[in-house]
């Protein structure tokens, strides 16, 4: 069973009317109820059961207190019985947060030979559901629809999948951004809109001077400083010079300044995300290294070169993947394989990569960075975990934003890499490296993204519908023409969905 995030909260809601009389109703509630408690235990969050809707008015205010509730992170609604679906005109109109339309009945089995009308009469979620489907579709509300038995595993992991995208929704709606300093100059991809992207998807994202930052790390207690270096020799292989008795040692004292003060200038802000550029590092000794990838294994968006969109959505798919097995990280396209043998991208970053994808103990290393001018940072080297994941790039492209999802399976390099300096991931894309990459490039899509190994692909498709963002999916289906004409009909599609 998944643990349950203690402050969030799923509500059921079950449709009916008054037609069918109380003891009809109270067999309603008792199923409905058994419902709940079937999938709730299934579920990052408790499946909260709220009493039978039956009228206009219970549906309205139900819809609002969903809306206002801040423990409410989305609505499941099923229709026990055929619940006219003009009494949820309003409560739709009202509702504000994710829906998930369950279709599915309180027995597995009909039981043929003991049918009656009493039976019927309580059991017509099959056309009930049907007249609730319509009037999502007339008011052109976002779901998603899950059909079938709440026993039956592939209807709870799809609702579980809907669930974590609910809490990845939250959390966007929350997040407040720190940037220290202004993003890599004259780089295209990771500008953008915003105030657009805080209307759309809630991300307050505001700059601070690196050197408000470097007051915080410069003021850390020695103490301090020391017992979470300690921590670093208990945690990682760390190399002889940034041992006690190493003549480097104070750079691996200063990384941990650096986590120390980071993590304290983002707790006192409220900050989930934060930024770094090499460009505006103000009086800071070193790039922040070290300090960054164990922020990300803590839960932290990151982006590289004040990439502001990466390090939200490494943040909202970090939440998304609470409890899971894998691991989600910023990552870039570095560099590639393109024989002998099946081609492959070879991912990486200067030292930004999260250890929660890494393959067994980290080394804890110093080298030379080339760029930044400052002092030979402080990195974790590993190499990621093998296994089936996807890495995903927001873009801004002019009138929207746009996520671009490529499938992919990382794999052991095809030799050691003893000269490579920092934590890397290899892999092969779906569905060959030529039709990914073209149809990556075709769509606009960013060089940063977010890998992950922990998030499904279908929880990220459902945070996009939430969002009423365009996704893009590269997978073993893709096929150039296709995915072209695909690019050309969302770009009349969102245009037209916009309106006047």
């Amino acid at each position: 069973m998944p643990t349950q995030s203690p402050d969030a909260e799923i509500w059921f809601l079950t449709g009916s009317q008054s037609l069918y009389g109380e003891e009809t109703l109270r067999q309603v509630a008792e199923q409905s109820q058994r419902i709940a408690q079937t999938l709730s235990p299934q579920l990052p969050v408790r499946l909260a059961w709220r009493p039978v809707l039956t009228t206009a008015d219970a549906i309205r205010r139900a819809c609002l207190d969903a809306t206002s509730c801040d423990s409410c992170v989305g609505v499941m609604a099923w229709m026990h019985t055929f619940s006219p679906a003009k009494m949820w005109t309003a409560g739709l109109e009202a509702l504000r947060k994710p829906l998930l339309h369950l279709h599915t009945q309180a027995n597995v089995s009909l039981p043929w030979s003991e049918i009656d009308m009493d039976f019927m009469n309580l059991n017509q979620a099959a056309h009930g559901d049907r007249e609730f489907g319509y009037i999502q579709s007339r008011l052109g509300v976002a779901r998603k629809i899950v059909a079938g038995h709440v026993s039956d595993p592939p209807v709870t992991e799809r609702v579980e999948a809907w669930t974590r995208a609910a809490l990845g929704w939250r959390a966007a709606q929350s997040l407040r951004m720190a940037r220290f300093g202004d993003n890599m100059r004259n780089v295209a991809v990771t500008e953008g809109d915003k105030v657009a992207a805080e209307r759309i998807f809630g991300f307050s994202v505001n700059t601070w001077g690196v050197n408000d930052l470097v007051a915080v790390v410069d003021a850390m207690a020695d103490a301090d400083v020391d017992a979470l270096t300690a921590q670093y020799d208990d945690a990682y292989d760390v190399v002889p010079e940034l041992r006690a008795d190493g003549e480097r040692r104070e750079s691996l004292r200063y990384a941990a300044r650096q986590e120390l003060g980071l993590r304290l200038f983002l707790a006192d802000g409220g900050f989930t995300a934060f930024t770094t550029n090499f460009e505006d590092l103000g009086g800071l000794r070193q790039l922040p290294g070290l300090a960054v990838q164990r922020l990300m294994a803590d839960g932290y968006g990151f982006g590289g070169e004040g990439d502001w969109k990466t390090s939200a959505l490494l943040r909202v798919l970090k939440v998304m993947s609470t409890g899971r097995d894998g691991g989600t990280s910023f990552m870039e396209d570095y560099t590639y394989h393109l024989g002998p043998g099946e081609p492959k991208i070879l991912g990486a970053h200067m030292l930004e990569v999260c250890p929660s994808i890494g393959n067994g103990r980290a080394s804890c290393e110093i080298h030379p960075l080339g760029i930044g001018n400052r002092e030979d940072p402080v990195r974790l080297v590993f190499t990621a975990q093998p296994g089936p994941g996807f890495v995903v790039g927001i873009s801004d492209v002019g009138d929207r934003f746009r996520l671009t999802a490529n499938v992919i399976e990382i794999v052991e390099p095809d030799e050691p890499l003893p000269r490579l300096p920092v934590a890397r991931a290899v892999w092969k894309p779906e569905p060959d490296f030529a039709t990914s990459t073209e149809s990556w490039l075709l769509a606009g899509g960013p060089h940063h993204t977010v890998l992950s190994t922990a998030v499904g692909l279908e929880a990220l498709e459902d945070f996009a519908r939430i969002a009423g963002t365009e996704l893009l999916v590269i997978d073993a289906e893709t096929d150039r023409r296709q995915f072209a004409k695909e690019l050309r009909w969302n770009q009349a599609y969102y245009r037209l969905a916009r309106g006047l």
